[in-house]
Formats: structure tokens, sequence, C-alpha cells
């Protein structure tokens, strides 16, 4: 319902606002380019989830082989004690653990492409366990929060664009992105677990949490110790490296249980298609309903409207610059990433607006584009405090990503 009035806000606020640009200001163009958004946003949807075919066919062809020689089994119960405190509802030692594990390790990776398939994989195995087939239930919604809090620990494509917008050093935001991240990450568990009533004050989570703080604070020393261009050729091979041993695991734990594992493949890879048709129709509708707001000009005046009322009350309006990025990244991906390269190319790779755009870029997710994918995938229509604890988890994002800012380039 929320998603529902949400889209539908889109609309409404784009027509409105392009009315009155019409009316009082003349602009003529606002209509037309609304409507070629919506044109152009369709044809993107489409885009999407036609690539997205043939990587949704490789990893669910991969997860069915690791699902048939017992590695989820496996991942499931190395990862139970924690999982059954965060997801009290997935019964103790479900394969859906180790589907939710890949994604998330895959997401930390910044191997986007393997995680989406891997995603989609744990969502169907939750919604296997879903009571009400129409209505977000509880270990949806927080695997949901952690997908939207963004938590990435090589953050290589945007080193990348940084580095091709001539940074002087096009690592000197790796830490704040890891620092933002974390916090997000951390906001939206503490959030969800208010929401659905789980308890974070026991042993087993304090002592998960804080391995992962050291695990963080230890690969932010490493990386520290680096200069850009050996930074970006260790996180490039170690994802990479990472992502062939699993690869390879899969496929050996396979033939040692004497499963085909080539039919195996096929039978996943099968799922991947019409995965993919599946989520078209919500990718369309998300995507145009951003594409028609972005047109009408309505994100521009909310970057005006913030601008003034932090000036009014006498703040410091360096943020807002980037704002544009923070704004967008809940919504659009690419959009956001237009965004932090417009702000890098106005205002200087290496100005505070440029470095916090990209801290922006990196601190959360997609929340409503993951919200669309992975919840159209299973044709849930009820999402719950879902919009809530992820857009929350993005604001705490975001408001770390200006704290950390401030202090390291104020």
């Amino acid at each position: 319902m929320v998603l529902n009035w949400i889209w539908v806000g889109f609309f409404i606020i784009a027509f409105v606002i392009a009315v009155i640009k019409l009316v009082f200001w003349g602009d003529f163009d606002v209509f037309p380019a609304m409507m070629d958004s919506t044109f152009s946003s369709s044809k993107t949807a489409f885009e999407i989830s036609l690539g997205l075919t043939g990587v949704l066919s490789l990893w669910l062809g991969i997860m069915k082989i690791g699902e048939k020689g017992g590695v989820v089994n496996v991942l499931a119960k190395l990862l139970s004690p924690i999982f059954t405190k965060l997801f009290p509802d997935i019964p103790k030692g479900h394969p859906v653990t180790g589907s939710i594990f890949m994604n998330i390790a895959a997401n930390m990776l910044g191997l986007d492409n393997a995680a989406t398939p891997l995603g989609l994989k744990a969502m169907e195995q939750l919604q296997d366990l879903n009571q009400k087939k129409d209505t977000a239930s509880n270990p949806m919604i927080m695997f949901l929060v952690l997908n939207t809090s963004g938590l990435t620990l090589i953050p290589i494509s945007i080193l990348v664009y940084r580095a091709q917008m001539g940074a002087a050093q096009p690592t000197d935001i790796f830490i704040p992105i890891l620092l933002a991240t974390f916090f997000s990450t951390l906001a939206g568990i503490a959030i969800t677990s208010i929401f659905q009533k789980i308890n974070l004050f026991n042993r087993t989570i304090m002592l998960t949490l804080g391995g992962a703080a050291l695990v963080v604070a230890a690969v932010i020393w490493g990386f520290g110790q680096m200069d850009s261009i050996l930074m970006n050729k260790v996180s490039t091979s170690a994802a990479n490296i990472m992502l062939m041993l699993i690869i390879i695991a899969f496929i050996l734990a396979g033939v040692r249980k004497k499963i085909n594992v080539y039919d195996a493949f096929i039978e996943g890879a099968k799922e991947g298609f019409t995965t993919a048709v599946r989520i078209i129709p919500y990718l369309v509708a998300i995507l145009v309903g951003i594409g028609v707001f972005r047109a009408s000009g309505a994100m521009d005046m909310l970057i005006d409207g913030i601008k003034y009322g932090v000036e009014a009350c006498g703040g410091n309006t360096d943020f807002v610059g980037a704002l544009p990025t923070a704004l967008m990244k809940p919504l659009s991906g690419s959009g956001a990433r237009g965004m932090m390269v417009d702000a890098m190319t106005t205002y200087g790779a290496d100005s505070f607006v440029g470095r916090l755009s990209c801290i922006f870029q990196g601190s959360t997710d997609t929340t409503f584009y993951i919200l669309a994918v992975y919840f159209g995938s299973v044709g849930i229509v009820k999402t719950r405090h879902a919009v809530a604890c992820g857009l929350l988890a993005d604001l705490a994002g975001i408001i770390a990503a200006i704290a950390i800012a401030y202090l390291f380039f104020g």
C-alpha cells in the first residue's frame, strides 16, 4: 500500500508542478519532456530485465548445483546461530539462509550482477515459507533492508569513476564510504528489529556485529596501506577470485555428491528466464514514475527548498550540492550515478561536493528498485513496514555520509 501511494504521488506531484510551470512560466517543454521520459523509462526497464536474463540464468543455475550438492545446506547450518536471531521466523538450518548469505556476500564485494539473481533466489525460498503470499513476511523485510542499506566493502566502480574524472587520489573516499555504509546497515538492522520486536542485545548478535566491525576495520586498515593503483588491482582481483572460487566449489560439491551438474545447471537456468520476464511490469511501473518525477523538475525544486531551509537556519549549505545523488539513489541506481558524475563535473572530482556525492553513492542502495524487483518477482503487493525501514536506513546513511564527509574533507 505504501509503495502504491508513493507511485501515485510521483505522478500527481509531477503533473501539478508541470501545470504550474506551463501556466506561470510559459514552459511549453515540460509536458513533452515528461512524456518522453515515460517512453525512455519503459525502454530502460525492458532493457534491464533483458540484460538480467543471462545473468539470472547463470547464477540460478549455479545455485541449483550448490543446492543439490549440499553447499547451501552447509552454509545454512554455519549461519544458523545468527540467522535464527535476525530471522526468527525461518526454520533453523533452512537452505534460504545460505542463499541470503551468498547475496549479502556478493553485495559486500560490489558484485551487483551476481547479487541480484542470488537475492531473487532467496526471495523465492522466503516466499515458500510465507503464509500470506501477497504480503511481505518479517524475514522478507529484514532481507530487503539488508540489501537496501547497501553494505559494501569494495566500492570499485566509484573509484573507477573518480579516476576517470581526474581525481588526484581516487581512493580518498574509500574509508568514508565504508564507514557510512556500515552505519547505514547497522541502522537498518536496528530499525527493522524495533518494528519486528527482535532483541538485538544478546550474546550471539553482539559478538557477530562486533566481529563485523573488526573485519571492516581490518579491511579499512589494509587498503589504507596501498596506493590507488594497487588498491584497484587488489580489490578487483580479490572480488573476481572469490567469485570464481564459489562457482568451482559449487561444481565440485555437485560432482562429489554424484549429481549431474550439467542437468542441475540447466534446471536452475530455466528459472532465470521466467524470473526476468516476471519482473518487467514492476520495473516499468517504478522507473516510469521516477522518470516523470525527474522530468517535471520536482527533484530540482526539492533540492532548492532544502537549501533555502538550511540557509534560513544558519546552517552550512556546502553539502546541498551533493544531495541530488542522495535523493536519487533510493529511486534509481543509474540516475544516482549520473548525478554523481554531474557533481564531479560541475564542482570538481576533488571538491567537497564531488567527494560527498561519491560517499552518498556508496553508502546506500536503490531502495525502490530493490523493492520493485524482489517483491515483484514473487508477487508481493502488501509491503508492510519494508518501505519505512528501507528509507530510514537510507536516511541514516545520508546523515552519516554528511558527517563523515565534513570530518574527512570539511
